[in-house]
Order: C-alpha cells, then sequence, then structure tokens
C-alpha cells in the first residue's frame, strides 16, 4: 500500500487501524490550557493512539530565547519516536481536535527528518465522534525501536535567516489571525505586532467547516499569494512555529513543496527587544 503524505479520511483510517505498520498519534492541546490535551486523551481517543504533548514532545522547553515552542533537538525527539513505536518505515498519522494545527507541527517535525509516510486527520477528532468511529481509553506500553535520523536544518530558520531572506526579497507568510498580525490584538505574546514585510494569511484560511480545502483550491490561493515567490524562496511563521506548519501541509498538498519554518516565529522574534516590530496591514 502506498503511503499517505499529507491527509487522510476519517473512514480510510478507520478501516486501516489494524495495520502492523501503522502508529497513529493524538496531538490535541490548548495554548491556554496545556494539560487539557492529555487529560482528553486519557478520557478517550483513537483506538491504539500514543499521546504527543505540545510542550513536553514536540518542543524544548530548555531553549531559551527561541519562542514559546523551540525546536526540539533531533536526538530527543526521535527517542520519543521510538518509544511511540516509530521507526522510518512505519506509516504515522497524527490528528487533534478538529483544524489540525497541532498534527500538522508533528507532521512538519517528521517530514524534516525525511519521513515521508505521515498524514494528518481530516477533521480530526471532532469529525472522527461525529462519524461514531470506534475509541477506547487504553494507554498503549512504551516501545523500545530505533529511530536514527537528523532535522534537515535548511528548512529550518532562526530570526537572522528570515530577517536576511527577507533583505534578499524573498516572502515570509505570517498564519497569525488578521487581529494579531496587525497588533490590534495579542492573547499570548508580550509585544503585539508583525516582522516587518509580512504577508498574512490566517491558517484557518486554508480549511472549510474545519476540512482542507481542496488541492486545487490551495494550489490557486497559495500561487495567488506567493506571486513570483517559489515556494523554496517562501517563509512561514505564526506566533510560536506551530500554526504556521498548517501552511506548510496545506502547500505541500497544493503541490507546492519545500516552503521553510521560522522555528521561533513571533515569539522568537521579539525575544530580542532590538528587532523591529511593525502593526497595521502588510
Amino acid at each position: 500500500m502506498s503511503g499517505w503524505t499529507t491527509l487522510v479520511a476519517a473512514e480510510t483510517l478507520a478501516m486501516a487501524l489494524s495495520r502492523q505498520d501503522l502508529v497513529v498519534l493524538d496531538c490535541r492541546s490548548s495554548l491556554m490550557n496545556p494539560g487539557a490535551g492529555e487529560g482528553a486523551y486519557l478520557r478517550g481517543h483513537i483506538p491504539g493512539a500514543v499521546y504527543a504533548h505540545l510542550d513536553r514532545d514536540l518542543s524544548d522547553q530548555r531553549r531559551h530565547g527561541e519562542g514559546r515552542h523551540p525546536w526540539p533537538d533531533a536526538a530527543d525527539f526521535t527517542g520519543k519516536l521510538g518509544k511511540w513505536g516509530i521507526t522510518p518505515a512505519h506509516q504515522v498519522v497524527a490528528y487533534d481536535d478538529g483544524d489540525g494545527a497541532y498534527a500538522a507541527r508533528l507532521w512538519f517535525l517528521l517530514r524534516t527528518l525525511g519521513h515521508e509516510k505521515v498524514a494528518v486527520l481530516d477533521g480530526g477528532w471532532s469529525r472522527w465522534t461525529a462519524l461514531g468511529l470506534p475509541a477506547d481509553s487504553r494507554v498503549p506500553a512504551p516501545m523500545h525501536l530505533r529511530y536514527v535520523a537528523e532535522f534537515d536544518r535548511t528548512r529550518l530558520l532562526g530570526p537572522d535567516q528570515v530577517a536576511a531572506g527577507l533583505q534578499a526579497g524573498e516572502l515570509l507568510i505570517d498564519a497569525r489571525g488578521p487581529e494579531r498580525f496587525r497588533g490590534e490584538s495579542e492573547p499570548i505574546d508580550k509585544v503585539a505586532g508583525h516582522v516587518p514585510g509580512a504577508r498574512n494569511r490566517a491558517y484557518s484560511s486554508n480549511l472549510t467547516d474545519q476540512r482542507f480545502k481542496s488541492p486545487v483550491q490551495l494550489a490557486a490561493e497559495f500561487r495567488e499569494l506567493l506571486g513570483t515567490h517559489p515556494p523554496e524562496g517562501t517563509m512561514v511563521m505564526c506566533g510560536s512555529g506551530v500554526t504556521a506548519c498548517h501552511h506548510l501541509l496545506a502547500m505541500e498538498r497544493a503541490g507546492l513543496k519545500g516552503a521553510r519554518l521560522f522555528t521561533g516565529s513571533w515569539s522568537g522574534w521579539i525575544a530580542d527587544g532590538s528587532r523591529p516590530i511593525a502593526t497595521g496591514e502588510a
């Protein structure tokens, strides 16, 4: 069977739960309540799923000055993969409550390790339960498998690389909502606004009724946004490097591969008070 590499439908995943090469990761989370996702997982999840915590597993909180969700160390993250029962040969499916933002973070973590067979459950837990598909509360025992890989650092950018890219005429897309981008509202970070020169496209623009738009529609919208910029000359950011991964997933779904992530994103940019800040429209 060929692998799922971007999205998978709930109905399709439900028929594949008995596959020996399949690992399902529950990535439900809440920025306002970091324990909420794990609590929800323990109450009920897709059968066989293991839990991936945004702060503990998909970030490295030991790193300071790199934003609210610093990119993890490769050895630490691949160690987690082995405990979850994942090797490079496994098909991985990640899901969250519905819109795919947290699951997309897991998707891009694996993609930058060179793992092709990883997909996000389209519609997530919300659609799974709406369809009446099976759930249980059993927590799988940790595994002791080995996963050896390094991140492709060319797709992971720091603030100086982003500033240099903008200076060179590259495109920076900010995935936050328009009010946060314009600096009118900032519920999470200590400073409001955006990186000067960035363009705004909220990650929610990739969705219709909590499911991803078609590849054709996504391609048309992103090509209009990119203009003459190639995907490889495009950088994406958000508040902390999580929801920006939604754009990377949507672009790959649309056949536009190679965009790069500003890992620290806005929270990493403002860690240095000397960096410039813009407000209002781009």
